[in-house]
């Protein structure tokens, strides 16, 4: 055995990548993501150190200096910058600067591809090269076999009657799909592959040809050029279609171009935009359609108003101004609150339309907030609004929080100081009284000291005692009084300045009771809570902005103000008592389970006889569980027995007959090829969210997985108290190495006169570096008539 021993040089240089980074993914419509990795057929290119030697070995080697050649023979290896070559014999020919290995020809890249071949010529720098019998097979089993190929300035690979797959097949069967042309063209450098004559084949039955077909390379991630189309039909739409155009602008921004066509309303005219700079990144959708009116299902009310352009801008952006401060914002503007629901832009229902623009900063003990807020209603049964009608402002709300950094009295003293400034400017028509215009502005400062301390005496009880202090300014004008509202009328308050104060002590006890076992750890814990404030305070007359949320639950069994807001606060003595248990097993399971109640001892109940709002409706829910002195018994249980099991109750029981008035609970289980999910609600009234009569439904949802390749996924949500099905789903995927199918059948069963009350079927297609092909419709008249025509 010789080896010889060079230095040469040398470049292996496989085909690669595009540069260009993948910028934001803020809009997740501009590119979807796909089920397989971004690869690269045949390897990215790799920077050779040409400093390296060159390592060649055989049974046999020989010096033909006749013909300036050297011939190994037998078992050739070949090492060079981790590229390993193999095979029977290897001929270098120092006069063409060529080198030719024959026979049995592997060719292992160092990022896994291997390269079979029976004939590989290359020049000396492995620059250009001559492939005959080619067989490539990439690290994903991707494979590209032609008859043969040739390389040519380094740069570009031409395959002649190749044929390209990413299936697996067993031996002497056709992959699931593959692409046969007589000439496929790698070009490196354009990041392009360009296929002549070619046909799309599944399981080697030829369904599809094309003179030419070009793409990226796949493990390019951004390349102008036209996407994979998308199609649909619907009853209101028609058949729609969508052929999107990918512009690269550059490596840190892109546009994506994609109008719909509707056979029934026309071209709705979309386009994304995204940019990363050098501290943030933002994107912007617009959608916009010259709407024909008369083209509009007949049961729109009052259609005429949409004739011509309507449209919407959805923008979002988040900066970093420093390292402690950022700057963002959510904003989607419409010309009217249907547009988006008719041609289905927002991918849940949505009731309402909040816009933010937002300034945060933190640090190691403060924070501080500054936010806008648009509130726009989106609810069935509203008016239509335009810009300037049923809408609610927020300009601004500013939080700041801080916590001092030296003990005070051996405690934790913090420091919140909240700013508000409001408007509602209501639709008319949404108004319960005719002496109320609509139109109303609050202001409000808020801040307090909030101070802690905790202690534990020789026998493990905790003592925590706290303490604090609160003052509020109001200025309003326009406002309903919520106290002098009645049934049949409103008191209007004009413009009023007040401020309230509250000063409030109290203190928490809790003995925990801990017992070992071989199972693990138990913990009982006896928890006692006793607040002291003003006996009364005025604030019936206030308004209620953003304290009209209250649930209580094992959750804020504890808080100091079970209110969800600022604008109103507990009044008097009370006491919170509880009892809560730990299991911490030594298999990792886990239980958590809080009982408790609360008691008014003196003092006004801040939580009953809330009052009215211009709409009639109750400033917050009378039916809360603490609008009593002896609130409803709350029950929150958290267990989690075993890995991949989760289990949630939330539970309030009324505090005479133990009736049930309100429960949550949900249920997450995956098991082997098994995953299910549960939720159910249960409401018994809340005014407050028009909610008159109990309100129980359940949500339920099963996948499992076949095989390896086939699973099933099937979910529903039931009305139980109007006994009646909301909506079900119901989903069939494959997915292989190279395919995945999605069928997805939804039906939910409500009725707008902006939306279709029936079933869609959704399919999708998605190929392995070919990318996907989406269709979806509602006119399922043909397979399901009945149902359509009774729903």
């Amino acid at each position: 055995m010789a080896i010889l021993t060079c230095v040469a040089v040398i470049a292996l240089v496989p085909f690669g990548p595009a540069a260009a980074q993948d910028p934001s993914k803020l809009a997740p419509h501009v590119e979807q993501s796909s089920s397989f990795p971004k690869t690269s057929l045949v390897g990215p290119s790799r920077n050779l150190d040409k400093s390296q030697p060159l390592y060649l070995q055989g049974d046999e080697l020989v010096y033909d200096t006749g013909g300036n050649r050297v011939i190994a023979r037998g078992n050739v290896e070949i090492y060079y910058n981790n590229y390993i070559l193999t095979a029977d014999q290897v001929v270098y020919d120092q006069s063409a600067n060529t080198l030719t290995a024959v026979g049995n020809v592997t060719l292992k890249e160092p990022n896994g591809n291997i390269v079979r071949a029976d004939r590989y010529t290359l020049t000396d720098d492995f620059r250009d090269g001559f492939v005959q019998s080619l067989s490539i097979v990439a690290t994903d089993d991707t494979r590209i076999a032609a008859e043969r190929a040739t390389r040519r300035g380094g740069n570009v690979t031409v395959f002649t009657n190749g044929r390209f797959t990413p299936c697996k097949s067993a031996p002497g069967m056709p992959p699931l799909w593959c692409i046969s042309a007589a000439t496929v063209i790698h070009d490196q450098q354009a990041a392009t592959i360009t296929y002549q004559d070619a046909q799309f084949e599944i399981f080697g039955i030829p369904v599809l040809y094309t003179p030419y077909f070009q793409h990226a390379d796949p493990s390019v991630k951004r390349k102008s050029g036209f996407l994979m189309p998308e199609f649909s039909s619907s009853s209101t739409l028609g058949f729609g279609s969508v052929i999107p155009y990918y512009f690269a602008l550059a490596p840190n921004y892109d546009f994506l171009f994609y109008p719909m066509y509707t056979s029934r309303q026309g071209v709705l005219w979309q386009g994304d935009w995204r940019h990363r700079t050098e501290n943030g990144q933002y994107y912007i959708k617009l959608a916009g359609i010259d709407q024909d009116a008369a083209d509009l299902p007949s049961a729109i009310v009052d259609r005429e108003q949409y004739n011509g352009w309507r449209g919407s801008i959805e923008t979002r952006g988040l900066f970093s101004l420093s390292s402690w401060w950022k700057f963002g914002w959510d904003v989607t503007l419409e010309s009217d609150d249907t547009f988006r629901r008719f041609y289905k832009l927002d991918n849940i229902l949505l009731t309402d339309r909040v816009n933010r623009v937002f300034v945060e900063g933190l640090s190691d003990r403060n924070y501080m907030g500054i936010n806008l807020y648009h509130f726009g209603g989106l609810m069935f049964d509203q008016e239509p609004f335009l810009f300037g009608q049923s809408e609610s402002y927020a300009y601004p709300i500013v939080d700041y929080n801080y916590v001092f950094a030296d003990p005070i009295l051996g405690g934790e003293l913090t420091w919140n100081t909240n700013a508000l400034s409001y408007s509602d400017n209501q639709d008319p028509v949404d108004i319960n009284y005719t002496n109320v215009n609509g139109s109303s502005q609050m202001n409000r400062v808020v801040t307090e000291l909030n101070w802690r301390r905790r202690f534990t005496d020789p026998i493990g009880i905790t003592y925590t005692p706290f303490g604090q202090l609160r003052g509020d300014l109001y200025q309003i004008n326009n406002y309903v009084d919520p106290a002098a509202t009645t049934d049949a009328a409103a008191t209007v308050v004009g413009e009023t300045s007040l401020a309230r104060g509250m000063a409030l002590g109290g203190i928490t006890v809790a003995y925990p009771w801990v017992a070992n076992s071989s199972r693990g750890s138990h913990v009982i814990e006896p928890i006692g809570q006793i607040i002291t404030r003003q006996a009364s305070i005025d604030q019936r007359s206030l308004p209620n902005e953003d304290a009209m949320s209250l649930v209580f639950d094992d959750t804020n069994l504890f808080e100091w103000n079970k209110f969800s807001g600022y604008d109103r606060i507990e009044t008097g003595t009370r006491a919170n008592v509880g009892v809560q248990y730990t299991f911490q097993a030594n298999t990792g399971g886990y239980a958590r389970i809080l009982a408790g109640q609360s008691y008014q001892i003196a003092g006004d109940n801040a939580y009953a006889d809330p009052g009215y709002n211009s709409t009639g409706n109750p400033v917050f829910t009378p039916y809360s569980g603490l609008e009593t002195n002896r609130s409803d018994y709350v029950l929150g249980a958290y267990v989690a027995p075993i890995e991949g099991v989760q289990l949630i109750s939330q539970s309030r029981f009324d505090d005479r007959d133990w009736d049930l008035r309100r429960q949550d609970a949900g249920a997450n289980i995956m098991f082997g090829p098994f995953q299910a999910s549960a939720i159910y609600a249960f409401l018994n009234t809340d005014p407050t969210n028009g909610i008159y009569s109990a309100q129980e439904d359940i949500y339920s949802s099963l996948g499992i997985r076949l095989t390896d390749r086939w699973s099933v996924r099937a979910a529903a949500r039931y009305d139980i108290d109007a006994d009646q099905l909301a909506s079900d789903m119901f989903q069939v995927k494959y997915a292989d190495e190279c395919f995945v199918l999605t069928a997805t059948y939804t039906d939910n069963y409500y009725h707008n006169e902006d939306i279709v009350d029936g079933q869609t079927l959704m399919l999708r297609f998605e190929l392995k570096h070919l990318g996907e092909f989406g269709y979806s419709t509602d006119a399922l008249d043909y397979v399901f008539g009945e149902q359509q025509s009774g729903g």
